[in-house]
């Protein structure tokens, strides 16, 4: 868990500020580190960024549930490097008000990620937000099921300029539906990299290089789903592991 204090001197941007910086179609750009590392950057960039605070928490739990098809069609197609992907999740913001949300992301062969959402104000049924999945994904909705969920704490940076987010997870934990099987990384830490263009001046780049931090793709579900169930064929996903292993311990 990042510690307290290392978050206590950034200047607060709220949640109605932060309507202004939604970057719903953007490009990411992840990195895998130790969390030292991550507190040593939180220490660096207070100058430059805003901290997002809700409700006076700056260190925000998150909840996630990943749905698949039976067959796991979207871990695959990750898994064989497949540029053109969606992933299906229900997000919960927990100790906020903040409602959960049924979200697609899809990214197209550009890189470039686009996110649609929808309230779960009825239920968590998918078959309540079938009209919903039948306009954003490929998948049939009587196909999906739930097939791994995950807790974390968010940080999330903006710059002064509003142009970009950066968004840095911790003390991540999965459970697989199917295997049963829980999993802990407490010393990894997941920094994400949100912005309009490749073009956006950044501070954090420069950051980043002083602290040996480098550029690692990290997807949630696929780590969490290749930790948790090692029956799934995972090649692709096999040099990632050896990094998270070399950078975190697994519990």
């Amino acid at each position: 868990m990042i510690k307290h204090e290392c978050l206590v001197d950034f200047e607060p941007i709220s949640l109605e500020e932060m309507e202004n910086v939604k970057l719903m179609n953007r490009i990411d750009t992840k990195y895998v580190t130790h969390i030292s590392k991550i507190e040593a950057l939180l220490d660096m960039a207070k100058s430059v960024y805003r901290i997002q605070e809700i409700d006076g928490q700056r260190n925000m739990p998150y909840y996630t549930c990943y749905y698949d098809t039976e067959e796991v069609d979207m871990f695959y197609q990750h898994q064989r490097g497949k540029k053109t992907r969606q992933k299906i999740r229900r997000r919960l913001y927990e100790g906020s008000e903040t409602p959960q949300f049924l979200e697609i992301k899809s990214k197209n062969n550009k890189g470039r990620t686009r996110k649609k959402r929808v309230s779960m104000d009825q239920g968590e049924d998918l078959n309540i937000y079938s009209d919903f999945l039948e306009k954003h994904t490929v998948y049939p909705q009587d196909n999906l099921t739930p097939k791994i969920e995950n807790h974390f704490f968010r940080i999330t940076l903006v710059n002064k300029n509003m142009t970009e987010r950066v968004t840095i997870d911790t003390a991540l934990e999965f459970h697989n539906f199917s295997t049963d099987k829980k999993i802990s990384l407490p010393e990894l830490g997941i920094i994400e990299w949100k912005r309009d263009g490749n073009d956006t001046r950044s501070d954090l780049k420069g950051l980043l290089h002083r602290l040996r931090i480098h550029e690692g793709g990290f997807s949630k579900y696929c780590i969490g789903m290749a930790l948790t169930n090692p029956d799934l064929k995972q090649n692709r996903l096999k040099q990632r592991l050896r990094q998270i292993n070399k950078v975190s311990s697994i519990h």
